[in-house]
């Protein structure tokens, strides 16, 4: 299936969310609530983007046939209005080779494969495991470079070395070296976004196309204002909008693991994405509390206001 929103400059789109996984109450994939949620992030949040299964998705505790049914769902629900990027890395290479392969029959527009966690491969061992997946399917790749999670970053030189490849495109950065990120844009063909949503607006200031975001599941919109008004010219009105959203940031992504407090944000917005699996657990009474004074802070319109 064709991109419906992607450019040379921005292949993904520019407003992405990495989006979470409904689940009812007894911890099954609630595939409806996969389909209202992808609709009301590309309708209401202004995403011209998804990204489906990545750890924001809970992708370690869904199974290969529950991700291929959310996949479907959200590609049914919003796949000709918006890109749709499967998350399809592990920390195997032949198991990401399998899920890029499925993630292609089931419609994807491209995949997102992040650096093998936990078993930490040397630069030459990343290079062969990015290649292999890439290699594997038509598909639009971008890299996922993120070594809190994963414990090795993704080398400049490596960088550079996956650019010669026709289908590595792009690269979600959770890194945080901008300086490292303009080196590779400025190096190579490859498209950087911002992955780290404290980081936004520093990452268009140097070149990035846009953001793949977790709290765009409550404040897309603003987002893609705030990345339109960059692109204008308007960088007051940027920064405007960055500095509005510095509350709605803090709540969710610096107090706890970030599916935990989206999920109880879009609870408060009025869009119940139902629990996490463990070994998540449910955001406290405290944590909601706190969270619900940060959005209105934020300017965030919630559903009892």
């Amino acid at each position: 299936m064709a991109s419906p929103t992607g450019t040379s400059d921005a292949p993904f789109g520019r407003m992405l969310t990495a989006m979470v996984t409904p689940f009812t109450s007894d911890g099954a994939v609630d595939y409806e609530g996969v389909q209202r949620l992808a609709v009301y992030l590309v309708d209401e949040q202004r995403n011209d983007g998804l990204v489906v299964s990545g750890t924001t998705g809970e992708s370690p505790t869904t199974s290969d046939d529950e991700k291929d049914r959310i996949l479907r769902a959200v590609v049914e629900a919003v796949g000709d209005r918006a890109v749709v990027v499967a998350g399809a890395g592990t920390n195997d290479t032949h198991h990401s080779v399998e899920l890029a392969r499925a993630a292609e029959r089931a419609g994807a527009h491209g995949l997102l494969v992040v650096t093998p966690y936990y078993n930490k491969p040397p630069q030459e061992g990343l290079f062969r495991h990015f290649t292999a997946v890439a290699d594997a399917t038509a598909l639009p790749v971008m890299l996922y470079d993120i070594p809190g999670r994963s414990g090795v970053p993704i080398a400049t030189d490596t960088l550079l070395r996956l650019a010669e490849h026709p289908r590595v495109v792009a690269v979600k950065d959770a890194k945080g070296d901008l300086f490292a990120g303009s080196h590779v844009m400025t190096a190579s063909k490859l498209v950087f976004y911002s992955g780290d949503d404290l980081l936004n607006l520093p990452w268009l200031s140097v070149g990035a196309a846009g953001f793949v975001s977790v709290v765009g599941h409550v404040a897309g919109a603003e987002l893609a204002s705030m990345g339109e008004m960059y692109r204008s010219g308007d960088v007051a009105g940027a920064l405007a909008v960055h500095r509005q959203l510095i509350p709605v940031v803090t709540a969710i992504m610096t107090r706890t693991q970030g599916a935990i407090m989206t999920k109880a944000a879009l609870r408060l917005a009025g869009q119940d994405a139902g629990h996490v699996r463990p070994p998540l657990v449910d955001a406290t009474g405290e944590q909601i509390a706190a969270l619900r004074e940060d959005l209105i802070a934020g300017g965030l319109k919630l559903a009892d206001s």
